[in-house]
């Protein structure tokens, strides 16, 4: 299972607009890199600090701010030099934030829950995303560190090789991509949560077992929150296929509308799974019936085969003088062969009747 250690404990009673970090604590510092590109030159600059990001420039070409590590003092600092709203720097430091989208006129709020496949003890991990559209410029948050596992590895190598139509087209292109990028991660994940769903499936219908049950459990958990971040996306995305905002150029909404068909896809991927886990849960426990009814019916039959052989050694128990039988030469293994004789008839009756 991911771990999410989320709390907003520490924002109870606070004024709206603070900001206090919310989430796994990573980064003792931001990570800043900027890339500014058109389509015949790019440059890109690591490890700014704070001071040099001041008096960056974003007039000419595409300016890709990618902040690494959430800090408070990063965050406030970025945000005063773009006018970003006090409020949607509250919800880039709560990494417990629904994803959403929010137009301020001047510039685009996207929030998204990033899922990327693990090779660790949990078998994905999820972090915020928060992306910022201005006029010329993207700005994207995310909780990891450089050398972390990047969603967005794919856009930034388009962006550098230049061979992509990245280079040639505005920010909401370059917006359009990185929420792309989290969107097919979704793909791999569901990927494996499916070979789990199968093998565990398999494993049900074969020999169901305990420890089968726990891991249908986390699966469903893994299902519902693959649900609740997967919804939302369909929202705003449809919210800027529509056009609406200023930010978007009719050529970036074909684009928008494949990663709207991209997210539908998942979200009945994602009812699929969950169909078939109440499913098998249901078949693990009629497993489990079936099994105890095998049980029982095997019970039931060699019972029902020792009733008459304990009468019969009942009757021949009782301390009586007057049992003729007793004074037989032969009636010891008479009576041992009439048993067994019961014993089989009646193993070839259940036979006859397909009890057994």
């Amino acid at each position: 299972m991911p771990k999410f250690k989320r709390t907003r404990a520490s924002k109870v009673g606070l004024p709206p607009g603070t900001l206090v970090h919310i989430g796994d604590t990573r980064a003792d510092k931001a990570h800043i890199s900027v890339l500014q590109y058109n389509d015949d030159t790019f440059t890109e600059t690591k490890d700014v600090s704070l001071n040099e990001l001041a008096q960056l420039e974003t007039q000419s070409g595409v300016t890709w701010i990618s902040v690494q590590g959430l800090t408070s003092a990063a965050v406030e600092s970025i945000g005063q030099q773009f006018s970003v709203h006090p409020l949607v720097l509250e919800d880039i430091l709560n990494t417990n934030q629904r994803p959403k989208l929010e137009d301020y006129g001047d510039y685009l709020c996207i929030i998204l829950k990033s899922l990327e496949v693990t090779a660790g003890a949990a078998d994905y991990e999820a972090e915020q995303v928060s992306l910022i559209l201005g006029p010329n410029y993207v700005i994207s948050f995310s909780e990891n560190l450089p050398g972390d596992r990047d969603v967005f590895a794919g856009v930034y190598t388009r962006v550098i090789s230049g061979k992509s139509k990245i280079r040639k087209l505005g920010a909401d292109y370059l917006l359009y991509a990185l929420i792309d990028s989290v969107v097919d991660h979704y793909f791999l994940v569901l990927e494996h949560l499916g070979e789990k769903i199968e093998m565990v499936e398999d494993q049900i219908v074969v020999q169901p077992r305990p420890e089968l049950l726990h891991e249908l459990h986390a699966l469903k958990h893994d299902m519902l929150f693959m649900r609740k971040s997967v919804w939302p996306v369909r929202e705003l995305v449809n919210a800027l296929d529509r056009g609406e905002s200023a930010h978007i150029q009719e050529s970036t909404l074909i684009y928008l509308r494949d990663v709207y068909d991209h997210a539908i896809q998942v979200i009945e991927t994602v009812e699929i799974y969950r169909d078939m886990l109440s499913g098998m849960m249901d078949i693990y426990l009629s497993s489990i019936s079936n099994k105890m009814s095998e049980v029982m019916k095997m019970l039931t039959i060699i019972s029902t085969i020792f009733i008459p052989l304990t009468f019969i050694a009942g009757v021949y128990g009782m301390n009586f003088e007057n049992l003729p039988e007793l004074k037989w030469e032969y009636g010891y293994p008479l009576v041992l062969s009439v048993m067994l004789g019961i014993s089989l008839f009646m193993l070839r009756y259940f036979r006859q009747k397909q009890w057994l």
